[in-house]
């Protein structure tokens, strides 16, 4: 199919003087970046509906197009959307993504099969590599790390203003610093309006914002009873373990000095993941975090539509006991017949139970 650029300066221009004209000279293409011309919506619905072969159209773009005023409306039951997040491990490693039924039915290979990233160093270079091809791409750190804050700065001087209107631009790349030292923690959107002297009602907006560029997502918190979940404080999450580091600076000499730094940046790593394995299965999985009212938390509930309840706890050591799975049995004694199992995932080799339905799994496994 023809690829239309609308990065094109000269290109863009036709677009939004007369879209109807330039989708008119179009049978068939892949338009990219189709936030910066919205005016190509009413024009797009237009030549569907007199001509409805499916496929004729490919529209892509660095932000949820869905999240534009004018797509919702032009092009409802005319546009099926898919969210492509960055190179799942399963991929990098070219290997079927298997994760989810073999937790459902704990059959665990002995060891960490071919094409794993590995454990210790080998591991923590894996995951700070994030799942960007052009940034997999690069052979170093250092220039892995210039490749993500290229293109945080440009999501910023030019997504951002494609997507939304906002009036203070230069506080996102402090937002979005303050959001990767704050990732798997709590949302405190007082607290995160505070540091940069903006109020809640702002900060919200700004963060959804960035949600739109899927650069990160938030977790609610899993309760029993479907109503609360609405309600209960979510945690925040990079949605790329790779923008994650680059924003928090943290390379792999520095995790190697300080492994405690690794474990934020591994559990974004662990969410991004999950969302790509989920997003492959026929049902629709819920996932979200827990916490109860004694502190005790858990990373990671999965929740299938049929209620089966699945616990991942992540551990950036190379050593599990039993007290890491005080959340997933205190999370099974809740869920009864629901709970299905309950995960450690930690930088090991092997596969190891831990009790009815509890496992300690490298984390290699994703």
């Amino acid at each position: 199919m023809p690829y239309i650029s609308l990065d094109e300066t000269t290109r863009l221009a036709a677009a939004r003087n007369d879209p109807v004209g330039f989708v008119r000279r179009i049978d068939r293409a892949v338009i990219d970046e189709i936030q910066r011309a919205p005016e190509l919506l009413l024009a797009l619905k237009l030549s569907i509906d007199n001509d409805r072969r499916p496929g004729r159209f490919l529209l892509t773009g660095s932000a949820n197009v869905m999240s534009l005023p004018t797509i919702a409306d032009s092009l409802a039951g005319r546009i099926e959307v898919h969210a492509l997040l960055p190179l799942s491990n399963a991929e990098i490693a070219g290997r079927p993504s298997d994760f989810l039924e073999r937790a459902l039915a704990q059959d665990w290979p002995g060891r960490i099969p071919g094409g794993a990233p590995g454990v210790g160093a080998a591991l923590a270079a894996h995951v700070l590599a994030g799942g960007y091809p052009e940034m997999r791409s690069r052979t170093t750190a250092r220039r892995r790390q210039a490749w993500a804050q290229s293109y945080l700065t440009t999501l910023v001087e030019r997504d951002i203003r494609d997507v939304a209107r906002i009036d203070e631009a230069a506080r996102i790349p402090q937002l979005m610093a303050i959001l990767a030292m704050m990732s798997g923690q709590l949302l405190n959107l007082s607290q995160v309006g505070g540091q940069l002297g903006l109020n809640v009602h702002t900060a919200e907006k700004y963060i959804a914002i960035l949600e739109k560029l899927f650069l990160v997502r938030r977790l609610p918190a899993w309760r029993s009873n479907e109503l609360t979940r609405l309600v209960k404080t979510p945690k925040i999450h990079f949605l790329d373990a790779g923008l994650h580091a680059a924003l928090v600076r943290a390379g792999p000499e520095l995790i190697e000095a300080d492994r405690s730094r690794f474990g934020p940046i591994l559990e974004s790593w662990v969410h991004g993941e999950l969302l790509k394995i989920v997003s492959l299965t026929p049902e629709r999985w819920f996932i979200s975090h827990y916490r109860d009212k004694d502190q005790v938390e858990i990373d990671f509930v999965l929740e299938s539509p049929l209620r089966a309840i699945l616990g991942i706890e992540v551990k950036a050591a190379a050593t599990v006991t039993s007290a890491d799975f005080k959340g997933l049995r205190r999370l099974r004694d809740q869920c009864g017949k629901a709970f299905v199992g309950g995960i450690v995932l930690y930088d090991g080799t092997d596969a190891l139970p831990f009790g009815d339905g509890l496992w300690a799994v490298p984390l290699g496994y994703l």
